[in-house]
């Protein structure tokens, strides 16, 4: 059975699951306990579960995430919210240097259950300290996953299946689909991570895309279809590991590549897709590959500058028809009618 839920509520329903599921399981960090509840994805479960399984912590992100990683150690599941991605970067070290290498160095014989919820909060104006997409960062370092939805339904399925995972996960969460509302399974149920998604079957281009991208990817599909452009996209989910064989698939049945990240374009994760096809399709390529990401400049806070920022379904739609040679045409698009920082209507701020 499916109903209805938003991304937001199918967040909390994977975390309340999992409380109840499996008593090692707590969550911890700023504003879980909060009226609010971070954006509605912790509200009231320290009211069912106790302060001791869902607690608020100090803005203290580094020494925090040890006292996950410890007790990750001894068998505890911790999951760590942080309502910006990038407060996450006061705990690298924590990260990078003591939960992903704990099981190598050990051998395989420990392990770091440590799920991490890192929300990428871009819009009103939050600018360059609260609106980075910091994805690569994570998935270059071996020994830690990073997965990333872009459904209602993958973000509970993601998260539980981060939840019960024996490796540190990032769970990197667009704050632009908390308002999306789609079908969602009951009950428990996982999405495995290192396996993309076909979202729409295509024969003229691939998009691969991650989180919120994939919803831009999926608008310039609809924009194409009715100029006789058929689009492949392909929703990443998983960054580390990644799913390189669909990719692959894909683009030796279309022959054309756009890969679209939320991050920035050079050295982020969208030059590992062109670099994997490159290397091991490059005779299907009919034409070269095309990123679409974010400029080489920090994040602006001004509309004036928000609006030539970020990359959109126009973007994705212009480089599809350049590759096919049909450079200038324009598709029906529906008129923007509210800011590019902010993704729809019901969408409210300022958090």
């Amino acid at each position: 059975m499916t109903r209805r839920l938003k991304a937001s509520e199918a967040i909390r329903e994977a975390l309340e699951l999992k409380l109840q599921d499996d008593p090692s399981t707590y969550v911890m960090g700023l504003g879980v306990p909060d009226p609010r509840g971070v954006f509605g994805t912790t509200l009231d479960l320290h009211k069912k579960f106790g302060p001791g399984r869902a607690m608020d912590m100090p803005t203290s992100e580094n020494g925090m995430t040890g006292v996950a990683i410890g007790s990750a150690i001894v068998g505890q599941r911790p999951i760590m919210v942080h309502q910006r991605i990038d407060f996450l970067t006061l705990a690298m070290e924590q990260l990078t240097n003591q939960a992903a290498k704990w099981h190598y160095m050990f051998g395989g014989k420990m392990r770091v259950p440590l799920t991490v919820r890192a929300i990428v909060g871009r819009g009103w104006g939050q600018g360059t300290q609260h609106s980075q997409s910091l994805q690569a960062w994570f998935a270059h370092v071996p020994g830690i996953k990073v997965v990333i939805p872009a459904t209602p339904a993958d973000a509970k399925g993601l998260l539980i299946s981060a939840i019960e995972d024996d490796a540190p996960t990032i769970f990197i969460e667009y704050r632009w689909i908390h308002n999306i509302e789609d079908e969602v399974p009951e009950g428990m149920y996982r999405t495995p991570i290192g396996k993309a998604r076909i979202a729409r079957e295509g024969s003229d281009a691939t998009i691969v895309a991650c989180g919120y991208m994939t919803l831009e990817a999926m608008r310039a599909a609809k924009h194409l279809e009715p100029m006789g452009v058929d689009v492949e996209v392909i929703d990443l989910r998983s960054l580390r590991p990644y799913d390189a064989q669909t990719i692959l698939a894909s683009v030796r049945k279309t022959g054309r590549l756009v890969a679209a990240d939320t991050a920035w374009v050079t050295c982020g994760f969208s030059a590992e897709i062109v670099a994997k096809v490159t290397e091991e399709a490059f005779d299907a390529l009919k034409c070269p590959p095309r990123r679409i990401a974010l400029p080489d400049c920090a994040v602006p806070s001004t509309p004036a500058l928000a609006n030539l920022y970020y990359p959109t379904s126009d973007h994705l739609e212009d480089a599809i028809l350049a590759m096919l040679g049909r450079a200038g045409e324009t598709p029906e698009r529906e008129p923007r009618t509210i800011p590019p920082d902010v993704p729809h209507g019901s969408f409210t701020g300022p958090f």
